[in-house]
């Protein structure tokens, strides 16, 4: 058992020299929006970055009446957005088929991506080829039939049918990204492929036109499961997200009960919020208050937004209706790219841009009200007048906790920060932890200091001081080679709602951040290192 125990406090004043000797911890991105739903093409339960409209375009095609995500996306990259994240989700559907000649039978490809919009063609030679067991394949994805506008190629050179084969063609396209084989090889390999016209250098074969779009969306095909990572779950294989946005399954719709409390649950674990549409049964502000205590969802968590956006539909069906919270993504977003600091962004007014606007007025009055259940108003342009209140979270101002979205925001930035950039320490052994715990209690309270030096803290309530803890108590010398490292990390606040604290949690498996409890965090100076700890370490399971 170690004799020190490095644990800190970042005092009031104090100067930067901490953060010399910091390394391997750099604060995170602010306003990644992910969008999981229906889109015209692309990839399956793939976390795909886009950072324009053009970008999703180019990947899962554009505006489609049945998928509520392609507007949302569109008004988030209009409304200011930086970097979003599409997850697509089908429900059947299949991908089209290539049937390459080859003798009496054909060689068959069939498309990863299911969508009637999927263009996929094939081409075989012989180039550099000797003998006649071997060919080459090249396979493209097309951004419309018939044209040379190649979104995606892959060559495959020297592939056979023969099994065993070096670059048997099972194999080799095990790693496509575009296709796979589809039933039996033929007796010999696919033939070349002829060139339609003398001024074309190579021939393809195009797809057949049997791919299909699959039905509209359920809830169980939007929540997806763990284990496969598919719908919600396939946001669990990427780095980072700070939102997430779940549009309607489809048009005249709401998102159901079901996925919102798991996309909530899923929010809480990856550190980001859960942006949430009103139910299409809100048809003006006095429905919307009337109904809003049978609402069931109420987390620090989730963030909704009041009333509908209009904007218009360019696919020419006139004004239309769309939940909001892609809207609000982007103006977020966009706060955040303007500030010189993020949370400087506190400020924010809720105010969509020309090409949208609220779809019903909403009185001074009940902005008042709906603020009191956590749902916060969009303003008119035209309304100059319109009172500026805080942006909050779900929360019900019954609730004695902190309901500003900044402050929950910065909690959830702060905790993404440290448990990403502490990662490295699952990779010392137990014999190895003395050093380990220092340097991680120096990481910690350098990123503390900086943001109490730059006021972020202030800024998001969090006026007292930070500390971290993670000495022998947590990561004992003696513990076994598979043990977790584990941290603390917190900040006091004048308030007991003001407070927070963190147990970070580092095994081979995969990282964790939760909050825990602690009855004195309103307690300041000296005896935080020691009421605080005591209570933190007798409060968190083992």
């Amino acid at each position: 058992m170690s004799g020190s125990a490095p644990v800190g406090q970042v005092p009031a004043g104090s100067d930067s020299a901490a953060l010399q000797a910091v390394s391997d911890l750099s604060p995170l991105p602010t306003a990644v929006t992910a969008f999981v739903g229906r889109t015209l093409k692309g990839p399956i339960n793939e976390p795909v970055t886009v950072t324009s409209y053009a970008q999703y375009v180019q990947v899962f095609g554009g505006l489609w009446r049945q998928s509520p995500l392609s507007y949302s996306v569109d008004q988030y990259f209009a409304h200011g957005g930086q970097v979003a994240l599409v997850v697509r989700v089908a429900s059947g559907g299949s991908a089209p088929t290539i049937d390459l000649p080859a003798g009496e039978g054909s060689l068959v490809l069939q498309g990863l991506c299911p969508g009637a919009r999927e263009y996929l063609r094939a081409s075989v030679d012989y180039q550099l080829i000797d003998g006649d067991e071997q060919f080459n394949l090249i396979v493209q994805r097309l951004r419309a039939p018939g044209s040379e506008l190649v979104e995606q190629q892959e060559i495959f050179r020297r592939v056979s049918l023969r099994p065993g084969a070096p670059r048997n063609i099972e194999t080799v396209l095990a790693s496509s990204r575009l296709v796979r084989l589809r039933g039996a090889l033929p007796a010999a390999r696919p033939l070349p492929t002829s060139a339609d016209t003398r001024n074309a250098p190579i021939g393809y074969v195009d797809c057949n036109a049997d791919g299909s779009d699959g039905q509209a969306l359920s809830d169980y095909d939007l929540i997806g499961s763990v284990e496969a990572q598919r719908g919600l779950f396939a946001l669990q294989s990427t780095q980072l997200f700070n939102f997430l946005c779940i549009p309607p399954p489809g048009p005249d719709q709401d998102l159901g009960l079901a996925t919102v409390f798991v996309a909530e649950r899923l929010c809480r674990q990856r550190q980001a919020v859960l942006l949430i549409d009103p139910p299409r049964s809100w048809v003006d502000a006095a429905t919307a208050l009337a109904q809003l205590p049978q609402w069931p969802v109420r987390s620090a968590d989730a963030l909704m937004c009041f009333p509908p956006v209009s904007c218009v539909d360019a696919l020419g069906a006139g004004r239309r209706r769309f939940g909001p919270s892609a809207v609000v993504a982007g103006l977020l977003a966009r706060a955040d790219a303007a500030a010189l600091r993020w949370w400087q962004g506190a400020a924010l007014q809720l105010q969509p841009d020309d090409t949208s606007r609220p779809a019903m007025p909403v009185s001074a009055v009940q902005r008042t009200q709906l603020a009191r259940f956590g749902v916060n108003t969009l303003v008119d342009a035209l309304d100059i007048a319109a009172t500026r209140l805080p942006v909050t979270t779900l929360v019900d101002a019954d609730h004695r906790v902190e309901r500003r979205l900044l402050a929950r925001r910065m909690q959830l930035w702060i905790a993404a920060s440290i448990e990403r950039s502490t990662r490295w320490s699952v990779s010392a052994a137990p014999s190895q932890w003395d050093g380990v715990r220092e340097k991680v209690a120096r990481q910690v309270l350098s990123l503390l200091t900086l943001l109490s030096q730059e006021r972020a803290l202030a800024a998001a309530g969090l006026i007292g001081e930070g500390f971290v803890v993670c000495d022998w108590r947590l990561n004992p010398d003696t513990a076994s080679a598979a043990a977790p490292f584990r941290l603390i990390w917190g900040v006091t606040g004048s308030q007991p709602e003001q407070g927070c604290a963190w147990l970070v949690t580092h095994q081979a498996a995969g990282s964790s951040s939760r909050p825990v409890s602690v009855n004195r965090l309103s307690v300041a100076g000296a005896r935080v290192a020691t009421e605080i700890e005591a209570d933190i370490l007798r409060n968190i399971s083992r």
